[in-house]
């Protein structure tokens, strides 16, 4: 039976420094050699997934964007673009309420920086996504997303739901980060929506993950396995833990299962 492994990147197969262990690509290599997909399942949208080691690797498939697009062997088969009008109004709702907003899309991450203050996380995104990432103001002609992120370190949190949660799916990060995905949309609807199209049952499905996007994914998938670095709440939720990102985690959770 064929199985299908889904990856989280961000403190499951990268750390902070945009780190890969080798034993991570060694490992993912085994398991497309033993028959099995191997797909990245991240909240980050396709314009933010550009770091060439992590591609390189040669994954089957990604769900970006929390679940807004599928792709497989370079095809995509699901994209949920959010409507002009919801862009226009979610953007004001949030710049209005005192969130610095990242709108996310296929080709470009928009944001203004000036809204960012001195964080140093816009630099590391500029440095990656180069010139892929433009304002917001000045560029509405551009304007394309399926989700948004934003920062909430000067926001009241909760009038914040209140205002968006009848059109969104919104995941609240232990530091001060929202990510707001359209409704029925997650890294889980993802799964599923591979699942269907390559005929693979449940419980032939795997899960790495570290964060609160990834609890979707977990409850998607046969399989759940949370990295030795995820918060414990995140672990609590996983029907296996693993050892960390620079642990070797990834691989020897492969091994566990037979994967490799």
């Amino acid at each position: 039976m064929q199985k299908a492994v889904f990856f989280d990147i961000d403190g499951t197969i990268l750390d902070s420094h945009n780190f890969i262990p080798a034993s991570t690509v060694e490992g993912i290599h085994k398991l497309q050699e033993k028959g099995s997909f191997a797909f990245l399942c991240t909240g980050r949208s396709k314009a933010f997934i550009k770091h060439k080691a992590l591609l390189d690797i040669g994954f089957d498939g990604i769900i970006s964007g929390c679940g807004t697009m599928v792709e497989f062997h370079g095809e995509v088969i699901y994209y949920k673009a959010i409507a002009p009008e919801m862009i226009k109004k979610t953007v004001a709702f949030l710049k209005g309420n005192h969130a610095a907003v990242i709108m996310e899309g296929r080709s470009y991450l928009f944001l203004d920086k000036e809204d960012f203050g001195s964080d140093m996380y816009i630099a590391r995104l500029e440095g990656e996504v180069g010139d892929c990432m433009v304002p917001i103001t000045g560029r509405e002609a551009d304007w394309e997303a399926s989700k948004f992120s934003c920062a909430t370190e000067h926001a009241d949190l909760e009038v914040l739901k209140q205002g968006l949660c009848a059109d969104y799916e919104l995941m609240v990060h232990d530091i001060p980060v929202m990510e707001i995905v359209p409704k029925g949309c997650s890294k889980g609807t993802g799964i599923q929506l591979v699942c269907r199209k390559l005929g693979i049952a449940r419980e032939q499905t795997y899960a790495f993950g570290d964060s609160v996007n990834d609890l979707p994914m977990f409850e998607a998938a046969g399989h759940s396995i949370a990295m030795g670095n995820a918060s414990e709440f995140v672990k609590q939720q996983a029907s296996y833990v693993t050892d960390t990102l620079h642990q070797d985690g990834i691989y020897h959770a492969l091994e566990h299962f037979g994967l490799v």
